[in-house]
């Protein structure tokens, strides 16, 4: 018997953001879910982007062998289109999108998804969560280290490890199941099942009222939980188009994707026509009120996904240290290095990373050091965090930083300028001088002018870059907090 989706969308701003940054579509053969973020600097752009690309797939050319690869292959071309908006404009720089998404032929579903947006199954009243979250939460509960229930009240529970972020390392979990008659899928994002317990979501879908008003109840059971995220919600029902009673066919629309197209609404278009409604076009006054927007966004506390965008250098960071287990983060625990600390030069225990809010890093002991008596390449080399390969390493890069500090101090109470202004790495001579040029009665210091020598530990100390290129150094990372 020919099957058919009984569907149907809804999507809210929610009780406290100022605009709606998830998009979504249901259409015969379509649905789709994306959790747009980046703050307000860009998250509605990628949703919809991401929408736009992938309406052209709802119709029915689709063999059911095909599904899987067409549906990667317009989420690989909306994730391109993406990447292409943020090259041209930076200032939409961290701007990506979770996708959620079922491609329908006949009777099999092809399924995408990357992100921490859901698709459920209701099947003989059982309901089943049909995607995995990419979320740090989720590795911590694969891991063992928490259970389920634990994790949604985990304070780090809005990471996410994969998004489209225009990187062709954004890669979506495919998977593909038969249809049934009498299957209920409901795909969401983060605003409904954040906030409302799957037990309640559970008996508003096996009530089963139709799911226009399905859809209405579980938005309005978000908006009731305070609703801090936007709500979008597809509730599609699996449907014999034989029973005598055809579901509707108009594509429904709603969300960031209709934000210019006078809010939620239905689409009576082809798949071509759909797509290119839907595609965002940034002309000059749009481009501009972009750029407004992601000024107000670095002053809003309330950029929720701001706190998710950690993909990137975060990202990696997530993975390496989340999916490795408790073996890697021991690893980092037997790590030194030197920083700063209040102004001061530090040693710290493990690495000079954040994981979001989770920092990797302890300081042991504040030498006394001020950065500002360093020269400039030594200031540079210790804010950027100088590895040790032990404590007793790091205590002698702390000796070579302190006598640069005091032959710079010395050269300044002279009035001369500090000799060790550049790389002490770059010659022996070079180094020798700058120990003459502070020497008086600290000749030592010229000695340790040697042990500027062996501030060749600075060539190591050079390599801090490239070892800490997989996760964000201590200076530019950054955390926000969900309101």
């Amino acid at each position: 018997m020919p099957h058919a989706f009984h569907y149907a969308a809804r999507s809210d701003v929610g009780l406290v953001r100022s605009e709606n940054q998830d998009s979504g579509y249901a259409g015969p053969h379509l649905l789709v879910v994306a959790d747009g973020m980046g703050g307000h600097a860009g998250g509605d752009i990628a949703s919809s982007t991401a929408v736009g690309y992938l309406v052209e797939l709802d119709d029915e050319s689709h063999s059911a062998n095909e599904t899987g690869d067409e549906l990667a292959q317009a989420i690989a071309t909306a994730n391109a289109e993406i990447g292409r908006i943020v090259a041209q404009r930076p200032q939409l720089h961290g701007m990506g999108t979770t996708i959620t998404a079922l491609l329908r032929s006949r009777h099999t579903l092809a399924i995408a998804h990357i992100g921490d947006s859901r698709a459920y199954l209701l099947r003989d009243g059982e309901l089943a969560q049909i995607t995995t979250d990419h979320s740090f939460v989720q590795t911590l509960v694969d891991s063992g280290k928490i259970t389920a229930e634990e994790a949604g009240s985990h304070p780090q529970r809005s990471l996410v490890t994969r998004v489209l972020t225009g990187s062709r390392g954004d890669q979506p979990d495919l998977g593909a199941r038969e249809a049934y008659v009498g299957d209920r899928y409901l795909l969401c994002s983060d605003g409904l099942s954040g906030f409302v317990a799957a037990d309640t979501i559970a008996d508003v879908l096996r009530a089963g009222a139709a799911p226009e008003e399905t859809a209405d109840r579980l938005v309005e059971l978000a908006l009731r939980a305070g609703a801090p995220d936007n709500v979008t919600v597809i509730v599609a029902d699996i449907v014999d188009m034989t029973a005598g009673r055809l579901p509707p066919v108009t594509p429904q629309i709603v969300g960031a994707a209709t934000q210019s197209r006078a809010g939620n609404r239905a689409l009576r278009e082809t798949p071509a026509a759909k797509a290119a409604a839907l595609r965002p076009t940034l002309g000059l006054d749009e481009e501009s009120e972009t750029v407004e927007r992601l000024a107000l966004a670095e002053e809003s506390s309330s950029s929720r996904r701001l706190l998710k965008w950690l993909v990137g250098a975060l990202a990696a960071a997530v993975i390496v240290i989340a999916g490795g287990g408790a073996a890697l983060y021991a690893w980092s625990q037997r790590q030194y290095f030197v920083g700063t600390q209040d102004g001061e030069v530090a040693i710290y225990q493990g690495i000079s990373s954040d994981l979001g809010p989770i920092d990797l890093s302890t300081p042991l002991t504040k030498t006394g050091i001020k950065v500002s008596d360093l020269p400039d390449f030594w200031r540079t080399e210790v804010e950027s965090s100088i590895t040790a390969d032990s404590r007793d390493d790091a205590e002698k890069r702390v000796a070579t930083i302190r006598a640069q500090a005091q032959a710079c101090i010395a050269a300044r109470a002279k009035g001369q300028t500090c000799g060790a202004d550049t790389n002490p790495g770059a010659s022996a001579s070079s180094s020798s001088s700058s120990g003459t040029s502070s020497s008086s009665g600290s000749g030592s210091s010229s000695g340790s002018g040697s042990s500027s020598g062996s501030s060749s530990s600075s060539g190591s100390s050079s390599s801090t870059g490239s070892g800490s290129s997989s996760t964000s150094s201590r200076p530019a990372s950054t955390t926000t907090s969900r309101a």
